[in-house]
């Protein structure tokens, strides 16, 4: 619980246009992005955005498609807030909150059609690719959204998945010798704004999201909105709304370059990609 001198310090800070950390209003803290961090994993990446640390790892198998799309392969999300990574976090299952936001980033992922999933299908209603992105947080320092958001895109555009082969009866069968990289067709960018007052910010660290009234959380491929999330207590106007938006358009640009550079310099060599 943020103490009443603490809020006053925020909102204070905000009317000056800036915030307690010296960043403006739209101000991204600084971005982090590791490429290949899990070894076992078909691809991985974490991500730091400020102190707010995430990892998302990405695991492949074959399954059987849904009745309804028998041509298309499975993307799953899931997401855990791993007990080290707040005193607020709970061992045990996903939190309601970890549910959230794992259905935020994967409404995100489809709408924006990432993935060509028609192209994950190995026997029309038999045989796909299921891609499954785990995320875990590891330290939460505020908007553990966008960090997670960022590392399940970077691990997507990183992740190489064996081929298969369908033998003459039908069979599957996997060759690990050739690995080929998943069928991206675009990259998206999530970004949230937080609304404290009648100020609006972006990232916000932990002590302003405990004081913000709203969040708006946005999914964009270049300037194309393709998914939206209005979350916290109180409601915005129209104009509100399409002034967070407006933010996050902008502000999207920014984390798709960021991805960008981490992952082809993944394509060198492993290491930390930042500004």
């Amino acid at each position: 619980m943020i103490s009443k001198v603490r809020r006053q310090q925020i909102i204070e800070t905000l009317y000056s246009g800036l915030r307690l950390d010296g960043r403006r209003l739209e101000d991204f803290r600084s971005i982090e992005i590791k490429c290949g961090a899990i070894a076992n994993a078909d691809g991985s990446a974490e991500v730091r955005i400020g102190k707010t640390l995430v990892i998302a790892g990405v695991k492949t198998s074959i399954g059987t498609p849904f009745p309804d799309t028998p041509n298309m392969g499975i993307l799953i999300i899931n997401a855990e807030f791993l007990p080290i990574a707040s005193p607020t976090f709970e061992p045990g299952p996903p939190d309601e909150n970890a549910i959230e936001m794992a259905r935020v980033i994967d409404r995100g992922l489809r709408r924006s059609e990432m993935i060509d999933l028609k192209q994950l299908c190995i026997v029309p209603g038999k045989a796909v690719w299921e891609i499954w992105v785990d995320i875990h947080a590891l330290n939460h320092d505020g908007n553990l959204m966008d960090a997670s958001a960022l590392a399940s895109v970077a691990a997507l555009l990183t992740a190489k998945i064996p081929k298969a082969i369908v033998g003459e009866s039908g069979e599957v069968k996997i060759d690990k010798s050739i690995r080929e990289r998943l069928p991206i067709r675009c990259i998206p960018a999530t970004v949230t704004v937080a609304k404290i007052g009648d100020k609006f910010v972006v990232d916000p660290c932990l002590d302003e999201e405990e004081i913000a009234d709203a969040f708006v959380t946005s999914t964009f491929i270049g300037d194309k909105l393709c998914a939206v999330q209005k979350r916290g207590e109180k409601g915005l106007t129209v104009e509100e709304m399409l002034k967070s938006l407006q933010i996050a358009q902008r502000k999207a640009q920014e984390l798709i370059m960021i991805v960008k550079e981490a992952v082809n310099l993944g394509k060198n060599q492993e290491g930390w990609y930042g500004r």
